[in-house]
């Protein structure tokens, strides 16, 4: 293994000290590290309107892991559905893309995981009196992508809290599609990861209104190789640094996801 060595600011300008990351050798010597998005999930990840730039919280984060440990980050767009293949087969290094951190991904990656978020209910500003609180959902509809963990969550929180009164739950192309639903009327309420739904409110403002808390917490991770333990350590040693000197809670603030950061980057937190 190759070491680099990383000069961080930790605990104040006046304290530095040399932070030993060790990479891989075959990503030290090519000096870049594959990264697997999707970029149609802000504000994690999205193309600038303007400019057609990557842009988001995992944009930047990313950057900034790659100047720490000394290397070039090369972004690759790829589908959801290819993201573990990707993984499995040394396609790419790491998928940094609003990617939970969930046990059953564990075979084939572990997660260093930077952020925890949960699913939330939310309407139409227009509803909100409609909707006090979550259990004002039961048997009604609603709606979110079925990509994700939400529908079990939903189906787990229906059955705990809505009796004999179920919520119809209504699968979703992703989270742009349900709040589409959601303004046709189509659904009466949508879920989506509470890291998001802030930044989805100040573009639209006054389109919605959330109710209740999550019903569920979940990390976030970076997907890396489940073998690449040196890799992974050096991911970890990377955020954990950036969380010292100060530059994770400047993205955090950035991108409205403070609510959502952690004071300590962990190994597979998600279940």
């Amino acid at each position: 293994m190759k070491r680099l060595w990383v000069a961080a600011a930790l605990f104040g300008a006046m304290t530095v000290s040399a932070l030993a990351i060790e990479l891989p050798a075959e990503i030290a010597k090519r000096g870049s590290l594959k990264v697997a998005l999707v970029p149609n999930y802000p504000p994690m990840e999205f193309r600038d309107p303007a400019t057609n730039a990557l842009s988001g919280f995992d944009i930047d984060l990313g950057e900034a892991i790659g100047r720490k440990l000394g290397i070039k980050i090369e972004w690759q767009e790829t589908s959801f559905a290819e993201f573990m293949p990707s993984i499995s087969t040394g396609r790419v290094d790491a998928i940094l893309s609003g990617f939970t951190d969930y046990a059953s991904r564990h075979d084939i990656a572990s997660f260093v995981d930077y952020l925890r978020s949960g699913p939330q209910f939310f309407v139409q500003q227009s509803r909100k009196a409609e909707f006090k609180d979550a259990a004002s959902l039961c048997g009604k509809k609603v709606g979110a992508s079925r990509r994700t963990m939400f529908p079990a969550q939903i189906a787990a929180w229906s059955e705990k809290n809505c009796a004999g009164n179920p919520i119809q739950f209504v699968g979703t192309d992703g989270s742009a599609d349900a709040r589409t639903q959601l303004r046709q009327g189509r659904i009466d309420a949508a879920a989506q990861g509470n890291e998001t739904l802030p930044y989805i409110m100040d573009l639209e403002p006054g389109a919605y209104a959330p109710v209740g808390e999550p019903i569920a917490q979940q990390f976030t991770g970076i997907a890396l190789p489940v073998k690449e333990k040196a890799l992974q350590q050096a991911i970890l040693e990377a955020v954990d640094a950036l969380i010292a000197d100060g530059t994770y809670k400047t993205l955090l603030a950035k991108w409205k996801l403070n609510e959502n950061g952690l004071e300590k980057a962990t190994i597979n937190a998600g279940q």
